[in-house]
């Protein structure tokens, strides 16, 4: 029986990647985007190209009624719930003298709290299953190496990955595996707007070029499928060797 997805934040770039990476691997994918007509556009280009089911669901990821509607989608078409990617996030820029409540408090909730809950309900239908599944956050480089105006934002992803690492002494127990990938600089349609993006950091990027979205996704592929099966707790740094030598950007 094929194995069922739940991507959250994947209507388009980093998260449309993975959704399509795994969907050409056969897999059955329940793509979650905040605009719900972006979550059905995605879903049906996905698979008319792999010819394998996927369904979109809209909201906001770290609703609880959203949580509950991915994952019962997931058991009553599919049977099963195999892998979450949970990479629906949130960036609100601002320094940290004049960073408000707000802003903190919403960063907080989608970063944080979403992904927090959808672990804990994913987790207990896996652990229901003999075969476990495998969870996927996603970081940033932000919580390696600092980044102006994005002191909470980065606060967040770090929180991710440390999460990952504490979720090792509950969950590897019931075979659920919890990793991190942590993008650095990618190409999306998002920074693709600014005209000295690629110029940039193909200059200050040891392999002198950003990642591409499918970069991203073959790292995360990678941690979600039986290929990954003994590791857990960690997260794979996708940035062309920038956090070795972190140069700024903004020079």
């Amino acid at each position: 029986m094929a194995k069922t997805a739940i991507i959250t934040g994947a209507g388009q770039g980093i998260g449309f990647a993975i959704a399509k990476k795994l969907s050409q691997k056969g897999i059955n994918i329940i793509l979650n985007d905040l605009e719900k007509s972006l979550a059905e556009e995605a879903a049906k280009s996905i698979s008319s190209e792999t010819k394998h089911p996927v369904l979109a669901i809209g909201g906001d990821a770290s609703r609880e009624e959203i949580i509950s509607g991915m994952i019962d989608l997931a058991i009553s078409d599919f049977q099963s719930l195999d892998i979450v990617v949970a990479n629906a996030g949130i960036t609100l820029f601002g320094g940290f003298l004049d960073y408000t409540r707000e802003d903190f408090r919403e960063v907080t909730r989608v970063n944080q709290e979403g992904t927090f809950f959808l672990t804990q309900a994913a987790a207990k239908v896996m652990s229901e299953q003999e075969s476990g599944g495998a969870i996927l956050f996603t970081s940033s480089v932000t919580a390696h190496s600092s980044h102006e105006n994005l002191g909470a934002y980065s606060m967040s992803k770090a929180a991710l990955e440390m999460l990952a690492k504490n979720l090792v002494l509950e969950l590897a127990p019931l075979g659920i595996r919890v990793n991190t990938v942590a993008p650095g600089a990618t190409l999306t349609s998002r920074t693709a707007m600014d005209e000295t993006y690629e110029s940039t950091w193909s200059r200050i990027t040891p392999l002198k070029k950003p990642a591409s979205i499918e970069d991203i996704a073959n790292a995360a592929a990678f941690l979600v499928s039986d290929e990954a099966s003994h590791i857990t707790g960690q997260s794979l740094v996708v940035d062309g060797g920038w956090t070795s030598v972190s140069p700024s950007p903004y020079e």
